[in-house]
């Protein structure tokens, strides 16, 4: 199946009501408050979860049918012809010659007990004469669960080019106009809201991209004792960062984690460029060259050297083109953020930067004697250590490759794979599969113990909120089953948030839950997961 964010809800629209069943429910959920739904720009509406669909349904009494020697596709092939729209042909009016046709169909079920079956002699046999007509429901095969209550619920998915974070947001704001349309004892409440670890996540990359500015021009600061230069490398980045934003939009990309992860993978990388033209500047300056001399050759000798250094680190992006799957759809972006950025750091450290320097910079003073700094300091020790190396370059290489060897041998054959790490969002799914051939009912029984369990392990008070669904959509029920990872009635998902502050981890209470509900429930088979979200 194709990797598609938006198969991911981002959250549950859940109905509940002390008065009204789970088929009034339903109804209020898809006639009412969907039609609402859809319209909201970015959503995809699927239907309401936890009941069958409205069906009309006729009980035919066996004796009458075989008092009037009548099978039951007679019946059906009755109600077919009694209840339909067909052409009948042209009537010419004016100049137009519209299509006339016949409507048979009705507008009130219980008028399908006037459809003729069949005439006997002078008598027509009804629909009336063999049963009885019925509004009711399909046959069930599937129950909502909101805090172990049947309810009935809709899963909020976003189109795969919308934003998590507009979509939950026009959901939020949309709320009191679906609570309008819906009678007075049906609530409808918004849960499981999934933007709030996209915010954070975005949050948190953006304070790293700031704290590797500000940490950048406080080495400069250091290094190079001059404020003014610290100014120039700093404004390299943020103008690099908005090159490499705008080239995103025009390749058809968006602000995601993804994206905004190589944005700030690139800060460190950024200042590489502008640091050496920079520092190069400051070596010319004191050789004694005037400033735009000093700018000019020092940005050409640079050029190659910063060229082939971008050269290098965007070969280590090159392989993410060649994924397939959903490493690929996750890992491109960042590799062209990463790319995009340090095209923008070279071109602007070519041209900006040298610019920028003949106005910001000072002359370097030619007056006295150059006080040696602890740069200076450090620099000739660092030369004279490259003269012992290199006299021993042999033994270093092989000391080199040792040593790396078998820190692969030793370290990275222990090392976990994974696509993300873990995450503690305080929420954990778990499915849960009965004997094959177990009825629904005993599956929701299965399904309300595993949540007391869940309780009892937690506290009650710990949980937020459960979700679950027991069993499957029926056959005719027009939705995606991405949305529902269940096959039958012996099957259900169970989803439970817990409240923030807990201090509960939910790796361990995941372990401690296989524990437990493999000694209280033998026969069943538990798979607790992390639950689903949505990151873009």
């Amino acid at each position: 199946m194709r990797f598609d964010g938006g198969s991911v809800p981002v959250g549950d629209l859940v109905f509940s009501s002390k008065t009204k069943t789970v088929a009034e429910l339903q109804d209020a959920a898809l006639f009412k408050v969907r039609p609402l739904f859809a319209t909201l720009p970015g959503v995809s509406a699927p239907p309401p979860f936890g009941s069958s669909q409205r069906t009309i349904i006729i009980n035919a009494d066996p004796g009458k049918l075989r008092a009037y020697n009548m099978s039951p596709d007679e019946v059906v092939q009755a109600l077919s012809a009694g209840n339909t729209v067909n052409p009948s042909g042209n009537v010419a009016i004016g100049d137009l010659l519209p299509m006339v046709p016949i409507n048979s169909a009705v507008s009130d079920f219980k008028d399908l007990n006037n459809i003729p079956i069949r005439s006997q002699g002078t008598r027509t046999i009804f629909i009336r004469d063999i049963g009885s007509v019925e509004d009711g429901a399909d046959i069930q095969t599937g129950y909502a669960l909101v805090n172990g209550h049947r309810t009935v619920y809709i899963p909020i998915t976003k189109r795969a080019d919308a934003s998590t974070l507009a979509v939950v947001q026009a959901i939020k704001a949309n709320l009191p106009r679906f609570q309008s349309v819906l009678p007075d004892d049906i609530e409808v409440s918004y849960q499981f809201d999934q933007s709030p670890y996209v915010t954070r996540a975005i949050g948190g990359l953006f304070f790293e991209g700031a704290l590797g500015v500000v940490l950048t021009g406080l080495m400069i600061l250091l290094f190079l004792r001059d404020w003014r230069s610290a100014l120039v490398v700093a404004l390299n980045i943020p103008l690099a960062i908005l090159a490499s934003v705008t080239a995103l939009w025009v390749s058809g990309q968006t602000i995601n984690i993804m994206t905004l992860g190589g944005l700030a993978l690139a800060v460190g990388i950024l200042v590489d460029e502008a640091t050496v033209t920079i520092e190069n500047i400051h070596i010319h300056l004191a050789h004694g060259r005037s400033l735009a001399r000093a700018a000019s050759e020092a940005t050409a000798e640079t050029t190659l050297p910063r060229f082939m250094a971008m050269l290098c680190i965007l070969a280590v992006f090159i392989p993410a083109f060649f994924m397939t799957g959903a490493a690929h759809n996750l890992f491109v972006p960042l590799a062209l953020a990463v790319g995009f950025s340090m095209v923008a750091s070279y071109l602007l450290s070519s041209t900006f930067v040298p610019i920028l320097s003949i106005w910001a910079l000072r002359m370097a003073s030619t007056h006295g004697q150059p006080r040696e700094t602890f740069f200076d300091r450090l620099r000739g020790k660092y030369d004279r250590l490259a003269h012992f190396i290199m006299k021993r370059r042999r033994l270093v290489v092989f000391s080199y490759l040792m040593i790396s060897g078998a820190i692969i041998l030793l370290v990275g054959g222990g090392l976990g794979t994974e696509i993300f790490p873990l995450v503690d969002t305080g929420q954990f799914q778990l499915h849960l599969r009965a004997p094959a051939g177990t009825r629904i009912e005993r599956t929701e029984q299965i399904a309300l113990q595993t949540l007391d369990t869940i309780k009892r392990e937690v506290g009650p008070d710990n949980v937020e909120i459960s979700l679950g669904f027991v069993g499957t959509q029926p056959p005719n029920y027009p939705i995606n089953t991405i949305y529902l990872w269940s096959s039958g009635s012996e099957e259900a998902v169970l989803q439970v948030q817990l409240k923030r502050g807990t201090g509960i981890r939910i790796e361990d209470l995941k372990e401690r839950l296989r524990q437990k509900l493999a000694q209280e429930l033998p026969g069943v088979r538990f798979s607790l997961n992390r639950a689903t979200s949505s990151a873009g």
